[in-house]
């Protein structure tokens, strides 16, 4: 193997296989670096990828590993045996659901086939770096150099850390996510959902399938399985009185579950930290001779309703290896020379949508959204619905079922809600 790249991609996720991918096809003598066995066996996410910003970088993306396309939401607050649920329908294909693992060797497969040199089980132990410039990385006692370093490593981002580049994640920036595959067969899961074959469904619920703390649950329907996982915040899951993975079993098992998950069997669990703080990104994703993109930036937004990653990180990847072009063409690897990677960013819906939304993370940490209000909403639909011979006025029922929760804190939560999101 040369010992000299134009471009070394650290981590063959959506991110780092994207950036290869489209140096690649420029040209480029790239290598494409990834610790796991086979590349994907690392990469864990739900289910979910929004697929404009991937078919403007794969123009043969309907050739991807995809199992079905988002057709139905759902989201559903959840308080003890009762639920309330929002439904909507949209047969326009704009999301859809796999398996990462699979997306992601399909992605690298094109990076490959565009002309990358792609290595498995390969730990990176460092940046090498030469007067704060860095040069290639080091594998053990091999240097292997480059123009310029792509650090797609993800959240774990002990390369960057290791060099000065990022601070240690704190527990209060990263939620925990795990999920359990479960095999089911297509016409059960066509049956079940409502489905048509190749439509999916993305099942968002929040309340007590947490235990009230901040986080949530999903459920996405694949080809013949079901991929069912809790969010929780790192910081806060230290209050659960039992492992996560009960949790999981419980919800699996709850009655509102139970029905559509009979008969199913676990395939596979799985669990993998996520960035969730606007303070995880690096406020400057480049330095001299080194581009950041994908988690490893930060660049994943929660809205607590729906969730983006995938999109996000090819995304950054992509606009990684347009500005190692440009630098590359003026002959200039330092952070001036990079610095158009920022304003690319910038201009790009990536982080016009994470600076959109940089007080979720805050909304998200408040636990009465996940304790209090699905009750009192709960309550409110009992009143409603449930009653012997006097129906309530709305007043009324809503005065009954807020208890603890003043019209004041009401008024400022709503309000909190709308500027949020």
């Amino acid at each position: 193997m040369s010992r000299h790249f134009d471009a070394i991609v650290v981590g063959a996720g959506p991110a780092g296989s994207t950036a290869a991918y489209t140096l690649a096809k420029k040209g480029f003598k790239v290598l494409l670096l990834e610790r796991g066995r086979v590349v994907g066996s690392k990469n864990i996410f739900g289910g979910r990828v929004y697929s404009r910003p991937l078919e403007e970088i794969y123009p043969n993306l309907k050739e991807a590993p995809i199992q079905r396309w988002v057709v139905k939401e759902r989201l559903s607050l959840i308080h003890v045996e009762s639920n309330i649920s929002l439904d909507y329908e949209c047969r326009d294909g704009r999301s859809f659901i796999c398996y990462l693992s699979e997306l992601a060797s399909w992605m690298a497969k094109q990076a490959e086939d565009a002309g990358s040199t792609v290595v498995t089980e390969i730990t990176v132990d460092s940046l090498v770096q030469k007067n704060g410039f860095v040069k290639g990385v080091k594998v053990g006692d091999e240097v292997v150099e480059a123009d310029a370093v792509i650090d797609c490593e993800g959240v774990n981002r002990l390369l960057l850390e290791k060099a000065g580049l990022a601070e240690e994640l704190r527990t209060d920036q990263v939620a925990l996510g795990v999920k359990e595959t479960l095999k089911l067969g297509s016409a059960e899961i066509e049956s079940r959902f409502g489905l048509g074959e190749k439509e999916g469904l993305s099942w968002i619920m929040l309340g007590d399938v947490t235990e009230g703390l901040p986080g949530g649950a999903f459920l996405y329907t694949n080809s013949a399985a079901i991929s069912l996982g809790l969010v929780l915040m790192l910081n806060t899951a230290k209050a659960l009185n039992e492992h996560v993975s009960r949790l999981l079993e419980r919800l699996r098992l709850s009655p509102f579950l139970s029905r559509y998950l009979k008969d199913s069997s676990i395939v596979e669990y799985s669990a993998h930290l996520i960035p969730e703080a606007s303070s995880v990104m690096l406020s400057r994703p480049y330095s001299d001779g080194l581009l950041v993109a994908g988690d490893a930036a930060g660049y994943l937004l929660n809205l607590g309703y729906t969730y983006r990653g995938v999109d996000f990180a090819a995304y950054s990847g992509y606009l990684a290896a347009q500005a190692f072009e440009k630098a590359h063409a003026q002959g200039d690897f330092s952070k001036k020379g990079l610095e158009c990677y920022g304003k690319m960013l910038k201009e790009s819906f990536v982080l016009k949508q994470m600076l959109k939304f940089k007080g979720i993370h805050n909304l998200l940490n408040d636990r009465t959204l996940f304790s209090e209000y699905p009750r009192m909403l709960s309550n409110l639909a009992r009143e409603l619905f449930s009653f012997d011979y006097e129906t309530p006025t709305l007043i009324e029922a809503l005065k009954r079922s807020k208890k603890n929760i003043s019209w004041l804190k009401l008024l400022l939560d709503g309000f909190k809600v709308i500027r949020s999101i």
